[in-house]
């Protein structure tokens, strides 16, 4: 107990340090998430847009990472290899990546150096390098890249799972595109999508570092001045299928079969139980040696090398979700098997040693998740995006460490969608 106590203190100091400020732009409010950290001479920035991810691609899957790629390849003016050898040769580091649901900016750099990557970023807002040769050269490598996944089976399975468990909704679409929309989208769809998307109304600057919290002000609203002012719509949310369904893709190149699964979670991120979520996926799939596939399908029965399984929940969709993989004899056996785990159990729910090693292992390993800078910048962002207050994290551990088998049990057996099971296999 005092090992406990004392980690909760330290996890405090930490994750307290964040804070939540919101700029004036013309108007528009723009939230601020920031920390000071002088440890290092160094200054880390993500601009955030919501409702800018893959969920936004429309008829065009692949459109919201097709855009972001443009986006990386520089300024008009200075073209793809100039604007990268001015980051090189001040040694900023910068990208632009997408998820489902937002697209991110991130720029680092020594704190010296910070003020000139943020002009030269900016001017992506101006003058991106939106041409058709840059448009080319970004769908031939885009293209490529889906050629390599036709050999990726792991790949494949996720991918059919996604099209069971959310048919008719913009998640069934890969967030990586097909051939056939790759080769479908013009500089206009780019131009279009982000004319809409990097606007203020959906952006949210994370921000940290050896900076004050003025000289971050200031550098955000630098950042931003560009933008548009632009609107943000509520985001939807997608049920997952629990109509139990089989898809079986053959491949004659696999050695194994490959097990996707996956089903309904009726969890949200503003639930005010996802705590006793965390510890129930623990000890069903997540971790590790010590979770009931894991020790049912590998160490009794030798099935597979590994077998995982946790929950997903964002804020436009949750799901249930694992995989494993096995022989191709073996491949009805281990399906059997992962729904009979799961289906025990909901039904018997987790025992009292199970609860205090799933305990030990979430306390003990938090702190690990929060050494640096941009984790605890991380934390900070997904705090807010989820609804949180900042620094909700460390309540949530105290939770977790107060946790009782009546109550963990009384989680599992109220969560009976998670054995409606639906598969995706890639076998021979």
């Amino acid at each position: 107990m005092r090992y406990i106590l004392a980690l909760l203190l330290l996890i405090q100091g930490v994750l307290m340090s964040a804070e939540l400020h919101f700029l004036d732009l013309n108007g528009t409010k723009v939230p601020m998430i920031y920390e000071e950290d002088t440890t290092l001479p160094i200054v880390s920035m993500q601009v955030v847009f919501q409702k800018s991810g893959s969920i936004e691609d429309g008829k065009l899957p692949g459109l919201a990472k097709m855009s972001a790629r443009m986006l990386s390849q520089g300024t008009k003016s200075l073209g793809n290899v100039g604007f990268a050898q001015k980051l090189e040769d001040k040694a900023i580091r910068f990208g632009v990546h997408t998820g489902t649901e937002t697209m991110v900016m991130e720029l680092s750099s020594l704190k010296d150096q910070f003020r000139y990557g943020v002009e030269l970023v900016s001017k992506l807002f101006v003058e991106p390098n939106l041409t058709p040769e840059t448009l080319q050269k970004v769908k031939t490598n885009t293209l490529g890249y889906l050629a390599r996944k036709k050999d990726d089976y792991d790949y494949i399975a996720s991918v059919n799972l996604k099209k069971l468990l959310f048919a008719g909704t913009p998640l069934q679409n890969p967030s990586d595109g097909t051939k056939e929309s790759i080769e479908k989208i013009t500089l206009k769809d780019i131009e279009d999508f982000l004319a809409k998307h990097l606007v203020r109304a959906r952006a949210v600057v994370v921000i940290g570092g050896d900076l004050s919290l003025d000289e971050a002000k200031k550098i955000a609203k630098k950042m931003l001045e560009p933008l548009q002012k632009g609107e943000l719509e509520p985001l939807p949310f997608y049920e997952a299928s629990d109509k139990q369904q089989t898809k079986i893709q053959k491949e004659e190149q696999t050695q194994q079969a490959y097990i996707y699964f996956g089903a309904p979670y009726h969890e949200r991120v503003h639930s005010d139980d996802l705590y006793l979520g965390k510890v129930a996926m623990f000890i069903l799939g997540s971790g590790g040696f010590g979770s009931r596939l894991m020790e049912e399908i590998r160490v009794k029965r030798g099935l597979a090398y590994s077998a995982y399984a946790f929950s997903r929940v964002n804020k436009s969709h949750s799901y249930f979700t694992g995989y494993l993989q096995t022989k191709i004899e073996s491949q009805e056996e281990a399906k059997k098997l992962v729904a009979k785990v799961i289906d025990e159990f909901v039904k018997k729910g987790a025992t009292q040693k199970e609860l205090e090693s799933a305990k030990k292992f979430i306390l003990g390993s938090e702190p690990l998740r929060n050494e640096t800078l941009p984790q605890r910048l991380s934390r900070a962002f997904h705090e807010f995006y989820a609804g949180r207050p900042l620094g909700y994290s460390k309540k949530e551990l105290e939770l977790i460490s107060k946790v009782t088998l009546e109550q963990l049990n009384h989680f599992i057996k109220s969560h009976p969608e998670i054995t409606k099971l639906s598969y995706s296999i890639v076998t021979k």
